[in-house]
């Protein structure tokens, strides 16, 4: 029987590596390639402005790519249940595939969507590439329970081999007996929308430093792989947070939004590797890409996992709410440098590096402001390009020593840790302008300088930036004791007593290489 199929593109917004599309091909006449705009996910509350415009550049290159096969993208608006259904209908579809999700917002739509599509007698089809591994297998492996610590992760992605290797992008061969119908409304109807169409406002834009699509992913992937001496040795611990161009590959919103396959990732990573002597897990790339399926497994086996309530493994923590302090956080108003030119970065780019956003989440939470992770978790979701639920929800609770990491006692401090690697805070410069005329020794901290010197930098501390939120020294100290305070409750077995406090705390990167071994 010859098919007319719908491959829903929701992430996998990619030809490569992409088991879903090849199926619906098998035995097909008929293919629409649908993108559906949900205002669940879609909406501005979740989507920030320099995300849409990744998602609609990577929407345009998905579209350029198709139409090379005589094929194209077909752009609805709606809820997928009640969108999917009519498309069934008036294009007569016979089978629907797309990529598996394990959030728990997709899988309840995926849930509703296949209960209609069956009711109707359409064929539905998902395959798992979103991930290296099918984590409902890396679940079954740990007896039904996600495994809480990165050996047991690694242990037991030893016990299922290597991820599947990535397949080919379909060629003119694979599509030489299917059509895509096509009006002359397709635009009018189905054409992918501009920012400006989406009521956006475009004024705050800057330039596009992370364009969208499959074949950006696959340059910036072909560019990195010739490092093969940077690959070997990469180590993300020793990677700068506050450089001025990315220390870092940045293919993470790639992969998040499916424009790079994190199956090709892994093995050109293996390729780059191999007859050489390289880094390993956690701190290599191999290990990054390892880190995401621990968070995705967590994320899957662990009920309310972006909640602190009703989260069963993560510590329950009296966090307070204050509007004023999660405002000047958000809007980069802390009086605090190197928070305030990170928390710019993250507007006007929409990335910034792991190890900023260590700081900030620190600073938000148990460091500073005592304010939940809730509330970073949701200001990153709407303004990182690689904003990924399993994996926010994850770093917040690790950051703020809820959830994974326990040693609450190590506090970065905002003054200190932007030091390590900018002395003359030219990374601040960058980012606060208003700051650039001070001398280094006063650009971590302002407030510090003498008025004639605030005079000549052309900025009073006040009056033109403000003064600090808190008083770092004195509320950290605090915030260590109300920590010690929630994991007392928590268990009588809680860690680090208060002789744990008083010990030395060892540096960033110690920390970092010793996160695989927290238990």
């Amino acid at each position: 029987m010859a098919h007319t199929c719908i491959h829903w593109f929701r992430k996998g917004l990619r030809l490569h590596d992409n088991p879903a599309l090849m199926a619906a091909l098998k035995d097909c006449k008929q293919l629409y390639p649908v993108f559906i705009l949900d205002p669940s996910l879609h909406n501005n509350a979740c989507v920030g402005i320099n995300r849409w415009r990744f998602l609609i550049g990577a929407l345009k290159d998905l579209d350029g790519s198709l139409r090379k096969l005589n094929s194209r993208l077909f752009v609805v608006r709606g809820k997928p249940e009640d969108v999917l259904p009519k498309l069934f209908t008036k294009w007569k579809v016979t089978r629907l595939t797309y990529e598996y999700d394990t959030e728990p917002y997709s899988l309840q739509r995926d849930s509703k969507v296949t209960s209609l599509a069956k009711e109707r007698g359409v064929e539905v089809i998902y395959k798992v590439s979103h991930t290296l591994y099918n984590i409902e297998r890396v679940l079954e492996e740990n007896n039904g329970k996600p495994p809480l610590t990165y050996t047991k992760l690694q242990a037991i992605a030893k016990t299922i081999g290597p991820p599947k290797r990535p397949i080919p992008a379909p060629t003119m061969d694979d599509m030489k007996d299917v059509k895509t119908p096509s009006s002359e409304n397709h635009e009018k109807e189905y054409g992918i929308p501009t920012l400006e169409e989406l009521g956006l406002d475009t004024a705050p834009l800057g330039e596009d430093l992370f364009p969208g699509g499959e074949q950006e992913a696959l340059r910036r992937l072909d560019e990195h792989m010739k490092r093969t001496k940077w690959v070997c040795s990469f180590e993300k611990p020793q990677t700068s947070p506050n450089s001025l161009s990315p220390s870092t590959t940045v293919l993470s919103p790639y992969v998040t939004f499916g424009c790079l396959s994190v199956r090709t990732f892994w093995w050109r990573l293996t390729e780059v590797y191999r007859g050489n002597k390289h880094s390993d897990p956690p701190v290599s790339l191999h290990g990054q890409l390892l880190w995401r399926e621990f968070f995705y497994t967590a994320s899957l086996g662990i009920p309310n996992f972006n909640k602190m309530e009703g989260n069963s493994v993560c510590t329950q923590v009296d966090w307070d709410t204050n509007p004023d302090y999660l405002a000047a956080w958000r809007e980069a108003r802390t009086g605090y440098p190197f928070i305030d030119a990170i928390m710019t970065q993250l507007r006007q780019e929409g990335w910034i590096h792991h190890l900023a956003r260590h700081a900030v989440a620190c600073f938000l939470t148990r460091g500073d402001l005592w304010i939940s992770w809730e509330e970073g978790q949701k200001v990153f979701e709407q303004l990182l390009l690689d904003g990924d639920w399993a994996l926010n929800a994850g770093n917040w609770q690790w950051l703020s020593a809820s959830t994974f990491f326990h040693q609450y006692f190590r506090v970065y401090s905002p003054v200190a840790f932007g030091k390590k690697t900018d002395k003359n805070g030219d990374y601040i410069r960058k980012y606060l302008p208003l700051l650039k005329k001070f001398p280094a020794e006063y650009i971590y901290e302002p407030w510090k300088a003498p008025r004639s010197i605030q005079q000549a930098a052309g900025c009073i501390v006040g009056k033109d930036y403000p003064h600090p939120i808190v008083q770092h020294e004195v509320i950290s100290k605090k915030n260590i004791q109300r920590m010690k305070l929630a994991y007392a409750k928590r268990s009588p077995e809680s860690p680090s007593k208060s002789k744990g406090v008083k010990r030395k705390a060892p540096s960033i990167i110690e920390m970092i290489k010793k996160k695989a071994k927290v238990k």
